[in-house]
């Protein structure tokens, strides 16, 4: 059975960091494309980060040089750490795995950025 459990979400302050971490079982986490996706009220969801079977990655430009998504593939989880966060990256934050027609999400895990 797939699973994809998304942690580490909470309140933070403006300025602030957290770490998303995502854990995954029951599929070759080695061989997918590792996502994580956000979607605030009222918006679509959204593509933050994403990180390739090899390791290759790329940001929203909104989160370019504040966010770093990386992997531990002994550990079959994927990473986001999120620093300087803005009131606007407020959003429920889900990770995807993907490989070729495959695709499967977490439940996703809330964060919100407020004084």
């Amino acid at each position: 059975q797939v699973q994809l459990v998304e942690s580490g979400g909470g309140l933070v302050q403006p300025g602030g960091s957290l770490r998303l971490s995502c854990a995954t079982s029951g599929f070759t986490f080695s061989s997918f494309a590792m996502s994580w996706y956000r979607q605030a009220p009222g918006k679509e969801r959204e593509l933050v980060a994403r990180i390739t079977s090899p390791g290759s990655t790329n940001y929203a430009d909104s989160v370019k040089d504040r966010f770093t998504i990386s992997r531990d593939n002994a550990k079959n989880t994927v990473y986001l750490q999120m620093n300087s966060l803005k009131p606007e990256d407020t959003a429920v934050y889900y990770c995807n795995a993907a490989l070729f027609k495959l695709t499967y999400w977490g439940q996703g895990t809330q964060v919100t950025v407020s004084s």
